[in-house]
């Protein structure tokens, strides 16, 4: 008997093999042909099996292939095309059917109008986009729209649904052939080269006055060449992605509706019988519902479906969520089932992925906790989540990160209890926080003035760069504060206290985060469980800090101040005698006491120039010149200021790079007040405006909107009232991003005054 025919390899099959030949990552082969690491993806899992011949010269140059490999990748490439011709049936891309229940949507229906318009700006943009999470109805929402502007739109309007949620997204060459079919070209005068296609495409849509439909996008490269380049017609392309590589298109991020948009919805889906429900059930019912579309449409053709069944029973089935998923079944519209069917398809390794994420505390996350979870590579987790974003069973964005849908998460969690014993589920926990706990103390001593990058990093723990720490910081804010949570839980005081410090000179990088006062609150508590009263001390020194900073209550700063003072003095703890002085004397100035404060500032300055602390040394010096600028004597605090501006400007002063960037803004922007209140109008605008500038790099909102404020006063002052005008509304801005709605009022009514 002969030996088996085997069938040679594909391009998938060869791509992927000189890849890990290479040891090359996704990443770093994109980095080095210029090929997205998205579009890689799609070649290795087969999904992209034709590439362009640029696009594999390009691989094989950057794989450093010999002219045999180099030659059989190229002839795969082409094989592939060949096979990859869709064999979809043409038609006219009709309209599908819009719902008569449709609700609510006024204002985004009014953006459309406002998009098709041009928003009245000559040459505005002819493409629309609108994205948002599965469920949102936004195919219902597009085909609502496209059926509504049908009669200014003479020459046609089509819908294409490009499956871009699909293992097969439809090719942007059988795209542009369809929608030229649609538009009336005949078959054999359809170019064959897809530039000619999309040149012939752009040039029908210039001329005519046509509204065409992009359904379900999955990227860039999929609708880039169907986009208009300008004329009458447009484009409106719907994407569960961001899409934010798309350039000169407007854009709608779909939401979840308004709770008495979605009762309205379910109340029309239900008809004459939601009179006898009750609005109090249905309310609730839409609650429950998160505002989803298809959620409430779930529910609604259940209850139709069911006439002895009424809302208030539903309702309380569906508040349990162990449960929920089970309930959001109506016929065909399952969607436990659908998540199954995907599931199904997975192999084990993703499998395992999906349902530990479960786990994670916060909205979001990465692929390095992702990695944690799964107990696998890094390079190997990313595989797990390619494919799970494929099969629609988890969302990621531009950033890099991946998300859940809510009704997902809970199918995950249903998964984890049904395969994993509780004791595998708590032993993946505890792995988890105390991970999360290790990264969060580390990143938050890169901001320390002790911290050194270790010549051979943890690999699980991939910090390398103070930036990449209040990255990871600031995007896993849920995960680590729920990894506190879970310490305190289990008495882990000194993993709780170790963090706490390491994270308390970030603070001050992140002042107006909504989170600080419960993460020193549980250090303050670990300190005392321990009896350790001098890191109890400095735990309440921090939450003086928080009431001092970003609750703006001094009276209560000063409370915490006394009782760290007390512990402090008692157990001898020199810095945390200086840090309860410091503080207190900031909450002294803002009660107006500033002789009180003065004299608190001073003691603490010379604490901790006498210790060799120059950070901490910096701050009240600092604060001297506050105090002197809030009792009128300008000239000495410009000088004071000036003197600090020197210290942190001099290499040899021993000052921490992160609390140099940090005070830099501030002391500039000092200076600048300081030299508008002697007058010296000019100085201080240029002053202002550097430090403004600084602050907007380094994220420091709340004081960039202060400072914001002072220069627009100034400019007003200067008769540069269109100046003045766009520096409040940047004022405004910046208070509406650190949730200061008064201040941001303020901003904006004085902007319109300057106007």
């Amino acid at each position: 008997m002969g030996s088996p025919v085997t069938e040679p390899p594909g391009f998938a099959e060869l791509l992927r093999g000189h890849r890990h030949a290479a040891r090359l990552t996704l990443e770093q082969l994109a980095e080095a042909s210029g090929v997205s690491a998205r579009t890689l993806s799609d070649m290795e899992r087969g999904r992209s099996r034709g590439p362009q011949h640029r696009t594999v010269t390009a691989l094989a140059d950057a794989l450093a292939l010999g002219e045999a490999a180099r030659e059989q990748l190229i002839a795969r490439a082409r094989d592939g095309r060949l096979r990859d011709r869709w064999t979809r049936p043409t038609g006219l891309c009709e309209l599908p059917r819009s719902v008569d229940d449709f609700t609510g949507r006024t204002a985004e229906l009014a953006w459309i109008n406002d998009f098709v318009d041009g928003g009245g700006v000559p040459g505005a943009a002819g493409a629309g986009l609108v994205t948002g999470p599965a469920g949102l109805g936004k195919t219902t929402f597009a085909v609502r729209a496209a059926h509504a502007l049908r009669p200014i739109f003479p020459d046609g309007v089509y819908f294409l649904d490009l499956y871009g949620m699909s293992q097969q997204p439809v090719a942007i060459d059988d795209a542009l052939r369809l929608l030229l079919r649609a538009f009336g070209v005949a078959e054999q005068q359809v170019p064959g080269d897809p530039p000619s296609r999309a040149s012939l495409y752009r040039s029908l849509v210039r001329d005519r006055r046509v509204l065409v439909v992009l359904d379900n996008a999955g990227s860039e490269e999929q609708v880039r060449a169907l986009l208009p380049a300008g004329g009458a017609g447009r484009v409106l392309v719907t994407s569960r992605r961001l899409l934010a590589g798309l350039e000169g298109v407007r854009r709608l991020s779909l939401g979840p509706l308004r709770l008495e948009e979605a009762t309205e919805l379910l109340t029309g889906i239900l008809g004459e019988r939601s009179t006898s429900d009750g609005e109090p059930a249905l309310n609730q019912l839409a609650e429950l519902c998160g505002g989803l579309p298809l959620a409430l449409r779930i529910v609604g053709n259940r209850l139709v479906s069911r006439p002895g069944w009424n809302a208030v029973d539903l309702a309380a089935r569906l508040t349990n969520e162990e449960r929920r998923l089970d309930q959001l079944s109506a016929g065909d519209l399952k969607i436990a089932t659908a998540f199954g069917l995907s599931y199904e398809q997975l192999a084990s390794s993703p499998r395992r992925v999906f349902r530990r994420l479960a786990l994670v505390p916060g909205p979001d996350f990465d692929a390095a906790l992702a990695a944690v979870l799964g107990e696998s590579s890094i390079e190997a987790t990313w595989d797990a989540l390619d494919e799970l974003v494929d099969l629609g069973l988890l969302q990621d964005t531009t950033s890099g990160r991946y998300r859940f849908h809510d009704l997902v998460r809970l199918f995950a969690r249903d998964r984890l209890q049904r395969e994993d014993t509780s004791v595998e589920s708590d032993a993946v926990t505890a792995r988890m926080m105390a991970w999360l706990l290790r990264m969060a103390t580390t990143a938050g001593r890169w901001f320390g003035p002790d911290h050194r990058r270790p010549d051979r990093p943890d690999a699980d723990l991939p910090l390398s760069s103070v930036e990449e720490a209040e990255h990871w910081l600031r995007a896993n804010v849920e995960h680590w504060l729920g990894a506190l949570r879970y310490a305190a839980k289990g008495d882990q005081h000194a993993v709780i206290l170790d963090c706490a410090d390491a994270l308390d000179p970030f603070s001050d990088q992140w002042m107006h985060g909504p989170h600080w006062h419960e993460v020193f609150t549980l250090a303050a508590a670990a300190a005392e469980a321990l009896g350790d009263p001098a890191r109890q001390a400095g735990q309440l020194n921090s939450l003086a800090w928080v009431h001092l900073v970003p609750r703006d209550d001094p009276e209560a700063a000063l409370r915490y101040t006394d009782r760290a003072l007390d512990l402090a003095t008692r157990s001898g703890a020199t810095m945390e005698i200086a840090s309860a002085h410091h503080l207190a004397g900031g909450a002294l100035r803002r009660l107006g006491r500033i002789e009180d404060a003065i004299a608190a500032e001073t003691r603490a300055a010379d604490m901790f120039k006498a210790v060799g602390d120059i950070d901490s040394y910096c701050q009240c010096l600092g604060a001297l010149g506050s105090c002197l600028r809030d009792a009128g004597h300008h000239a000495e605090a410009l000088e004071q200021y000036l003197d600090l501006w020197a210290l942190v400007n001099d290499d040899r002063a021993g000052v921490t790079p992160s609390v140099v960037a940090f005070t830099r803004p501030l002391v500039l922007a000092r200076v600048g007040e300081c030299l508008g209140l002697l007058g010296r109008r000019p100085e201080a605008i240029d002053k202002l405006t550097e430090a403004t500038g600084l602050m907007a790099q380094a994220q420091l909102l709340a004081l960039q909107g202060r400072s914001l404020e002072t220069l627009a006063e100034l400019l007003a002052e200067e008769g540069r009232r269109a100046e003045s005008q766009r520096t409040y509304a940047r004022a405004a801005e910046a208070y509406v991003a650190i949730d200061d709605a008064d201040a941001s009022r303020r901003c904006q009514q004085l902007a319109t005054a300057t106007g």
